[in-house]
């Protein structure tokens, strides 16, 4: 007997889907989000179709350029600036609390996705790349051991997976991260701030320079 897939799990494989083809790339801003095609691709009812599109509306992935046609967004300059003041304020923050909180088990789990990192920088998988980076930086947050942090970071934690990507500067975003790393297992929290303020600043400025040509100040 054919097991029939729950409808909530459908749409949410869809939306994980989806949300993946954009961060990586392979759905770029401007490309459209057809109901029709999209359900046909996955091989679901348009329903879930629906429903997946309507949340990465409010994830900020996408949105309608009218009634009848949604797009992947363009992010502009005021979108980077925004979401980059939004993690100097908070990823700052909880690198400070990790230094403070964090424990042998929870470095050496960092020590692995830094190595992990290293090789996927040397096999220059981007994919991989952007993939480790944000467990690091999701390690960091669960570190601090503040579950209000998290539920704020959760939102938009998506869109700062995408601007991860943009950023192509690789060997560099790797040794950042190690810096990041050895001033947190310092358990100095000014040490961990000073080089969390860095890196973001640093990732923002990169990051510009990526999809804009050109650096503006945050």
């Amino acid at each position: 007997m054919t097991k029939i897939e729950p409808l909530g799990a459908v749409r949410e494989r869809v939306l994980a889907e989806l949300r993946q083809e954009i961060i990586a790339g392979r759905l770029r801003p401007g490309d459209r989000l057809v109901e029709r095609e999209l359900a046909e691709r996955f091989g679901v009812s348009r329903v879930p179709v629906r429903e997946a599109i309507r949340a990465l509306v409010a994830e900020g992935f996408v949105h309608f350029e009218t009634p009848r046609r949604t797009v992947v967004r363009r992010l502009t300059p005021t979108d980077v600036a925004e979401l980059f003041e939004l993690r100097e304020a908070l990823e700052v923050y909880a690198a400070g609390l990790a230094a403070s909180r964090a424990t042998p088990e929870d470095l050496a789990e960092v020590e692995e996705l830094l190595d992990r990192a290293a090789a996927a920088t040397r096999a220059e998988d981007a994919e991989l790349i952007t993939d480790i980076n944000s467990r690091l930086h999701d390690r960091i947050l669960a570190m601090a051991g503040n579950s209000l942090l998290i539920s704020v970071m959760e939102p938009v934690a998506g869109r700062l997976r995408w601007l991860t990507r943009q950023n192509e500067e690789w060997p560099q975003l790797l040794i950042e991260h190690r810096e990041l790393y050895e001033a947190i297992a310092s358990g100095d929290p000014a040490r961990a701030r000073a080089h969390a303020l860095t890196h973001v600043q640093t990732n923002y400025r990169s990051t510009v320079r990526q999809l804009f040509g050109e650096p503006e100040a945050p």
